[in-house]
């Protein structure tokens, strides 16, 4: 009874805690024309007819007819005050009703995300697909974290770079599918793609960091020497992992719903996103609001979703605290791969670092890739090779520190998950353009503005990974016991939970960097980064965009170094080392042991055709393993019977020894005595 009260009361106070939040981001949205310190009259005049003298006039009639002379909050109490009623006010630039149009757009921007879901759900299946192959064979332990190039590159494309090739390419040069517009399902097949390829990548790679340890788990194994089928053991295995991968799927719901602003942009479709960044530009509150509502309330929905289904995975076993650690057998081995990317990334800052990258050649405009420009040249004819280079410094330090603060303060947050669970849902509602726009509204546009509107929602996903281990490391068998034989909360958290979380949760947060430099580029790609002729990398993107089918190489050069940046962080998620020539074997000159070394070598190799086997080729070395026992046994009898053999060979030698000395001692007497001894070999002569 009372833990049935007390639960209520922790339901009651969560849900009142994220009303608060919600209640306060409306609030922050209802001040932007406030916040960023401009006139909305004037906005919303610039919107409406931009062509118009804006006159003190003009302007105080515009004030009178949206009601800005009441202030903000008594007009965010007037839209509050509507919504029980269904009426989110009316559009301060068309004039039309607000909740006819955010339904229409969610509604195009929900079968957008399903679309993008299934994409992600299938290149998640294919980057993790190795693994599972190789888990019920009980080899999943030795691949690297460095392994799935392939995933980390597409995880780093931009979507809005990969939605502009899809649209050009297969929409408009091949002509296979329609590339603008939103008139049926033919219209959202590249759109999808282009949205559910790096988010399954990233999926991918996050879930393919948590499967060896599934498959390393005792039932695991026992099915595994029982000979279950491998397809059943890794549909275990899936399930088994998969709550752990389930919060950041339902951030990626509301990331593919409110965040593909860049994509719908390039493609022309009405969805939610692009509705709400026209909404934020043209500081369109009651539409903005309304956007923004329904976003929260996704995520809220998302967020419950997604804990439902991990406590259907995982059972009973979550409650009881049954669960087996899910950790990695072993740690990820260093590799050098890393160096080589690295080398080659900087190699090209390098190179570009000492050229100018304001030189301006108008002769040389749009110019191929060559010695003198091995990136080309972009429309004013300036080298990009120069730009890269230098915008490189500025790129990934901001992307650096804007994954270090998101590591830390998502590590911090979400080993409270009670205060960070509504907080993360909150926060993952608003897009990063959306931020970008807050927080340019409240600090002015600047380089800086787009690495403060990352940071302050790059986080929710680590905190969300972090809540989600935590809570299933804290239902461990281990951990019950550990805390049955009087363990502190300090000694369980700095000798178990934090080493069993910190290793995926930074793996993760590395993953994420390229994502970050992405959202930075992306905000630079609208216009709320750096500004011209700054050569940032999202700046690049954005100028050289329009000249993408006529100037290929001008878009790919940036998009290059940001993949670049992606698999060079996937690959360091293990560790780096530095590449070592082979030793040496030793040759022994005794043929004895060069036989016993043959020997060895081939019983390895034996052994590791019998491992790569089935169940019943495990069970028939484990029947030669018992023969090879008995033999040695029958062996070290044999030895033993020998050396009963040498122990009665030397017995008969000291008896032999004892015989001698009997009759040496026997003709002393004698001749002590004067009685002749034995006769012996010669014969005696009597004295003279």
């Amino acid at each position: 009874m009372n833990g049935a009260r007390t639960g209520a009361r922790s339901t009651g106070l969560t849900a009142l805690w994220r009303t608060a939040l919600a209640g306060a981001l409306l609030c922050a949205i209802g001040l932007l024309p406030w916040l960023s310190r401009t006139d909305p009259a004037r906005t919303v005049l610039q919107a409406r007819e931009a062509e118009r003298d804006p006159s003190p006039e003009l302007l105080a009639s515009l004030r009178s007819e949206l009601g800005l002379d009441a202030g903000p909050l008594r007009l965010l109490g007037r839209w509050l005050a509507g919504l029980p009623h269904g009426d989110a006010g009316r559009s301060w630039i068309s004039g039309t009703a607000v909740t006819p149009s955010v339904a229409e757009a969610l509604g195009v921007s929900l079968l957008l995300m399903g679309g993008a879901l299934v994409v992600a759900a299938v290149t998640a299946g294919a980057v993790c697909g190795r693994t599972l192959w190789r888990g019920p064979r009980r080899r999943a332990a030795r691949r690297g974290a460095g392994a799935g190039s392939g995933g980390a590159l597409l995880a780093a494309l931009p979507e809005f770079l990969l939605a502009s090739v899809l649209a050009a390419v297969v929409g408009v040069r091949l002509g296979w599918l329609p590339a603008v517009g939103w008139y049926g399902p033919r219209w959202m097949v590249l759109p999808s793609l282009a949205l559910g390829l790096p988010a399954g990548a990233l999926l991918g790679r996050i879930l393919d960091d948590v499967l060896p340890g599934a498959f390393a788990e005792p039932w695991a194994r026992a099915a595994a020497a029982r000979g279950l089928p491998a397809r059943r053991i890794a549909r275990q295995a899936l399930r088994r992992a998969v709550p752990g991968v389930l919060p950041n799927t339902g951030l990626f719901v509301v990331g593919l719903t409110g965040g593909a602003v860049a994509v719908e942009q390039v493609f022309d479709i009405p969805g939610l996103g692009r509705l709400t960044l026209q909404a934020a530009v043209a500081q369109d509150l009651p539409v903005l609001q309304a956007g923004t509502l329904v976003l929260v309330l996704l995520a809220a929905a998302a967020g419950g979703l997604a804990r439902l289904a991990a406590r259907l995975l995982l059972g009973p076993a979550l409650s009881d605290g049954a669960l087996p650690s899910l950790t990695r057998p072993s740690q990820p081995s260093a590799r050098s791969l890393p160096l080589l990317h690295g080398a080659i990334l900087l190699a090209v800052v390098a190179l570009g670092a000492l050229r100018d990258p304001l030189a301006v050649d108008t002769a040389a405009r749009l110019t191929p890739p060559s010695w003198a420009h091995p990136f080309g040249t972009d429309a004013l004819g300036r080298d990009l090779l120069a730009r890269v280079g230098h915008g490189a410094l500025s790129t990934l330090a901001l992307a650096v520190a804007v994954s270090a603060a998101a590591l830390v303060t998502g590590v911090l947050l979400g080993l409270v998950p009670r205060l960070s669970g509504g907080l993360v849902e909150t926060v993952n509602a608003v897009p990063p353009v959306l931020a970008g726009l807050l927080v340019a509204g409240a600090a002015g546009r600047g380089p800086y503005t787009p690495a403060l509107a990352v940071a302050a929602v790059a986080w929710a996903p680590l905190a969300a990974h972090t809540s989600a281990l935590l809570r299933q490391e804290r239902a461990a068998t281990h951990l019950a016991a550990t805390r049955a034989l009087g363990a502190s909360r300090r000694h369980l958290l700095r000798r178990h939970l934090l080493p069993a979380v910190l290793p995926p949760v930074v793996r993760h947060a590395l993953l994420r960097l390229p994502s970050v430099a992405l959202a930075l580029a992306c905000l630079g790609f609208l216009g709320l980064g750096a500004q011209p002729p700054s050569p940032e990398w999202g700046r690049l993107l954005a100028e050289n965009h329009p000249y993408a089918e006529r100037a290929p190489w001008a878009v790919l050069a940036p998009a290059a170094a940001l993949a670049l940046l992606g698999v060079l962080a996937v690959t360091a998620s293990g560790g780096i080392r530095w590449p070592r020539p082979r030793p040496r074997r030793r040759v022994d000159t005794a043929r004895g042991a060069s036989d016993t070394d043959r020997g060895a070598s081939d019983t390895d190799r034996g052994a590791s055709d019998t491992d790569r086997g089935a169940s019943d080729t495990d069970r028939g070395a484990s029947d030669t393993d018992r023969g090879a026992l008995d033999t040695d046994r029958g062996a070290l009898d044999t030895d033993r019977g020998a050396l009963d053999t040498d122990r009665g060979a030397s017995d008969t030698d000291r008896g032999a020894s004892d015989t001698d000395r009997g009759a040496s001692d026997t003709a002393r007497g004698a001749l002590d005595t004067g009685v002749p001894p034995p006769r012996s070999r010669r014969a005696h002569r009597p004295a003279g």
